[in-house]
């Protein structure tokens, strides 16, 4: 009787144990969905172009949003060793002196290096064309602000009639 009662209960777990690794097996097969956090996006500082020029360490390393009027393509501050950007990647542009309205001067102080990719595909820019960007300053060599690019957009295209009469 001992040997029935033996016989049975491994009987018993061994049919337990299959259905037990048939639901196991079965959840496992089923796939898990992770979503992956989104990137980080990066938060720039809306700044007037004279603040960073006043005070360029103040600026270094921080991540910024300038408006203002495009004035021109350059290539000044290229290929200067303590801010290098190469002449082969990089374009400069100037933007206009935002504390005099009733001449074109170029806020030369702030040195803003431009892919040339992009710079390319904006070639049409006129003087006076409003444009926002955003970038880090990288660099206070000369006691100016160097500032690389991240982004560029042109919000408003000023007509050449609109040039001429002012």
């Amino acid at each position: 009787m001992k040997k029935i009662y033996i016989i049975t209960l491994a009987f018993l777990a061994a049919i337990g144990t299959g259905f037990t690794a048939d639901r196991v097996l079965t959840q496992a097969a089923t796939p898990v969905v992770v979503n992956a956090p989104a990137a980080p996006q990066t938060l720039y500082t809306d700044v007037n172009a004279l603040s960073v020029v006043a005070n360029p360490g103040k600026y270094l390393r921080r991540n910024i949003r300038i408006k203002g009027k495009f004035d021109k393509f350059t290539t000044l501050g290229l290929d200067y060793s303590p801010a290098m950007r190469s002449s082969e990647n990089y374009i400069t542009f100037l933007i206009q002196r935002p504390d005099i309205t009733n001449h074109n001067i170029p806020l030369s102080e702030l040195k803003i290096f431009l892919k040339k990719e992009i710079a390319e595909k904006n070639i049409d820019l006129d003087a006076g064309d409003e444009i926002v960007f955003t970038g880090r300053v990288f660099s206070t060599a000369l006691g100016d602000a160097w500032m690389d690019v991240d982004d560029f957009k042109v919000i408003n295209k000023i007509k050449k009639d609109e040039k001429a009469s002012k």
